[in-house]
């Protein structure tokens, strides 16, 4: 209860320190950097198979197993 008492005998001291509070909560936003669409490097393995002679069906059957880790 000591704050209330505190804040009803000196009303100006909590009003200044809700606005700088305020004040420094905004341009605290307004100075953090913020980006949509950060540069993540995201590693990729490119892999080229090349069958000759192989039905479609089974290569979709090879293809599938390796790109599902079976």
């Amino acid at each position: 209860m000591w704050i209330v008492n505190l804040a009803l005998r000196r009303p100006y001291t909590f009003i200044v320190l809700a606005v700088f509070i305020l004040i420094a909560g905004v341009l605290s936003i307004l100075s953090t950097p913020k980006d949509i669409f950060p540069s993540i490097n995201i590693p990729v393995i490119s892999v080229i198979w090349n069958y000759t002679g192989m039905a479609p069906r089974i290569f979709l059957i090879i293809s599938l197993r390796h790109t599902n880790g079976c």
